[in-house]
């Protein structure tokens, strides 16, 4: 069985998730923004080995951390889209604009696809490319699990910024519409900030989308 805790990190509440196999105790660690000594106390209080970083997207919030953990711990980066090379790229400039610590320039070990799939274990989720926040955003989709890793692409009656470079609201909007809706009214998402919600609930409320 597939188990995950959201620990929120930065000034910006990003929600960073440990993604565990409850067997053989192997997790993933999805969007690694931040307060890298407060993640890894949390990984080895829940007595898991990490294995592999996934990203949702590269901005400062959700990847910031990621060179660091992934230098130390000698780890693959998977993930995002290779639509965010760009915020990769400026993650040192990032990192100054907003007061974080220094990023560390980084490569992903592997770029991700529409149509992929990401494994822990013997568990799989599934990938879609949800652009519209960032070129390259991802979601990674437990059909297992009936939870959605979403980033920044949806929240709890909101929908993501598109005023960054390379953010567009008609595309943000149909990838929620054509990738996220298609996933089942009663999957579970874990949005980049804030409380998790259903995309059914958003699908019946949220101001943005509400009634697509």
């Amino acid at each position: 069985m597939l188990h995950y805790r959201t620990i929120p990190v930065t000034a910006f509440a990003q929600n960073c998730s440990l993604v565990w196999d409850d067997k053989t105790k192997r997790a993933a660690i999805i969007d690694p923004g931040g307060d890298l000594d407060e993640l890894l106390e949390e990984v080895q209080a829940l007595g898991v080995t990490l294995e592999q970083i996934w990203l949702t997207h590269a901005h400062i919030d959700h990847a910031g951390a990621t060179g660091e953990l992934a230098r130390r711990l000698q780890l693959p980066i998977v993930g995002p889209h290779q639509g965010d090379q760009y915020w990769i790229d400026a993650l040192p400039e990032q990192s100054r604009m907003f007061g974080f610590p220094q990023a560390e320039a980084f490569t992903p070990t592997r770029w991700l696809e529409d149509g992929d799939t990401v494994k822990l274990g013997a568990h799989t989720l599934h990938v879609r490319h949800c652009p519209g926040h960032t070129p390259g955003h991802v979601v990674f989709h437990s059909p297992e699990l009936q939870r959605a890793f979403v980033g920044d692409v949806l929240f709890a009656g909101s929908i993501g910024r598109t005023d960054f470079p390379g953010g567009d609201h008609g595309t943000l909007v149909r990838s929620i519409t054509e990738r996220l809706w298609p996933m089942g009214d009663d999957t579970v998402f874990i949005p980049g900030h804030g409380p998790e919600s259903s995309f059914g609930r958003e699908r019946r409320s949220n101001p943005f989308v509400g009634g697509t």
